[in-house]
């Protein structure tokens, strides 16, 4: 285990608690052992610095919901790994973070070999961690930060980042384009002992080719029209770090053969120059296009391949791991309200629809998608019905429609459903509204009530008590909501309201009053 750390336990059976510790203890590890009710004043008595322990191994809780727990462990240290023994189970836990980091263990299976394979990921997740907690106070308290996600398919690609992420071996990250291969490349460089030096991508297939050789290699001054000043090249920025080459499969043959002397060699000359430099950097590349078959068409080196291809990772595309979209839904709209650019829900049929989507442009799409509602339908619910044309899969609430209808009578109204049924719909789908994460909603809701005023007055040409009518309410009383919201400019708002309080009263029809 790293220096100093300790190894906790939580467990309400006297007996399995016991065990433990004679196990933990005999393999040479610092253990605190502690019963699940009040379990953080008991941690907090026995570890003075809750960064000290590297490893949580939960078993029987009875005194505390198992989910809780574990959020709890997690948000009190959140560079702990967890071991999870039955009769526990991961099925309810919906924090990717938290699922990226347990590791499963049966206690008929509880050998020596399992425990220091588990201890070794945990220590390795450790050091990774502290080292970036150490880089300028930034902690990256997910090792695979941005993969969101519990499919099979994801939960592998997180396995294979663990294996590779803290070695020096060239990885190649192959999938569709938009299935986050990035996200992959940056997680592996902050996860690894170069996580304070620097990250440098280049997209081979946006440079042209003449242009490709000066921005890897830099060049020196007059080495070409325009030099007017020597630069540096990617190689040089990333010195120590890592180079991140995307879509190197767009790189040119004559391109190819001066990256693969740079790899053997590790050192290069700028353009235009004669002085040999020396990079040391660790090579991530990415493609969405088939490199064998490249090979055999002439059109990529072979050597060059086997160069880079020492690692492979390959990016599922999000049809194949649909089960992750209310995830991602969660996590991007997370992202727009971070920064300030929004918000929006999906209802449950939205989301079933977006699942039986073929999502050609993967990730990138969907987040695409996101963008684009938030914008035509500011804070709004998006339903199956505002979604675009060619998202709209409604085939897979067919069977919750004719479930309804034999409890429910067949008087329809004007959209193929009774009053009844559409109450019902509206009652089950505003049910899966809430995000994974929560939210504040006295900030939604004003978000939201906001939104409904600026529409009421853009459809009302700015006329106040044309966009009260609309919205239901008396003109001062939206009045005083514009001011609430800073939607009145300082210079107008007295005489605004003095205008609606005197028609309020005097005129209840006129509609002269006009925001300004």
């Amino acid at each position: 285990m790293v220096e100093g750390t300790k190894v906790l336990i939580i467990d309400d059976d006297e007996s399995s608690r016991h065990d433990l510790e004679t196990i933990i203890g005999f393999l040479g590890e610092e253990v605190v052992s502690i019963h699940s009710n009040a379990w953080h004043s008991a941690a907090s008595n026995l570890i003075q610095d809750p960064s000290q322990v590297a490893i949580a191994i939960i078993g029987r809780c009875e005194s505390t919901p198992f989910e809780r727990l574990i959020q709890e462990i997690f948000e009190w240290e959140a560079g702990i790994s967890f071991i999870i023994l039955p009769p526990q189970d991961i099925s309810g836990i919906k924090d990717s973070e938290l699922i990226a980091r347990t590791i499963l263990l049966a206690t008929d299976n509880l050998n020596y070999q399992s425990l220091v394979d588990a201890f070794r990921k945990a220590r390795l997740f450790k050091e990774r961690y502290n080292r970036l907690r150490d880089v300028d106070g930034i902690v990256d308290s997910n090792v695979f930060h941005g993969l969101v996600g519990k499919s099979q398919a994801i939960q592998h690609v997180r396995r294979m980042m663990s294996q590779v992420s803290d070695t020096e071996v060239s990885v190649l990250i192959m999938g569709e384009s938009g299935t986050g291969k990035e996200v992959v490349a940056r997680s592996l460089h902050l996860n690894s002992a170069r996580a304070d030096k620097p990250f440098i991508p280049i997209n081979c297939g946006a440079i042209p080719s003449e242009l490709l050789e000066s921005e890897l290699f830099g060049h020196e001054k007059g080495a070409f029209t325009g030099a007017i000043s020597s630069r540096e090249g990617r190689f040089e920025l990333a010195d120590g770090g890592t180079l991140f080459l995307d879509e190197i499969g767009d790189m040119t043959l004559n391109m190819q053969v001066k990256l693969l002397r740079v790899l053997q060699e590790k050192s290069f000359e700028r353009v235009g120059g004669v002085k040999t430099v020396k990079t040391n950097v660790r090579i991530i590349a990415a493609t969405h296009k088939d490199l064998e078959k490249m090979i055999l068409e002439e059109n990529f080196r072979q050597d060059l391949y086997y160069r880079i291809n020492v690692f492979p990772i390959d990016m599922p595309p999000l049809r194949d791991r649909a089960e992750d979209i209310p995830l991602l839904l969660d996590e991007l709209i997370r992202i727009m309200e971070a920064e300030k650019r929004g918000s929006i829900r999906f209802n449950s049929s939205a989301i079933s629809s977006l699942c039986r989507h073929d999502w050609l442009g993967n990730v990138r799409e969907l987040a695409n998608l996101v963008e684009r509602m938030s914008i035509l339908h500011p804070h709004a619910i998006i339903g199956i019905n505002e979604l675009p044309m060619r998202f709209r899969h409604a085939a897979n609430i067919r069977s919750d429609e004719s479930l309804v209808k034999k409890h429910i009578g067949d008087n329809k109204g004007p959209d193929g459903l009774s009053e009844k049924e559409a109450s019902v719909f509206e009652n089950r789908e505003a049910q899966s509204l809430l995000p994974l994460r929560g939210l504040d909603l006295k900030e939604y809701l004003a978000n939201l009530e906001r939104s409904l005023i600026e529409q009421a007055l853009g459809h009302s040409e700015g006329v106040v008590a044309r966009a009260a009518d609309r919205l239901g309410i008396r003109r001062t009383t939206l009045v005083e909501k514009m001011r609430k919201y800073q939607m009145i400019k300082k210079h107008d708002e007295s005489k605004i309201a003095v205008t609606a309080l005197s028609e309020e009263i005097e005129n209840p029809e006129s509609e002269n009053l006009r925001l300004n």
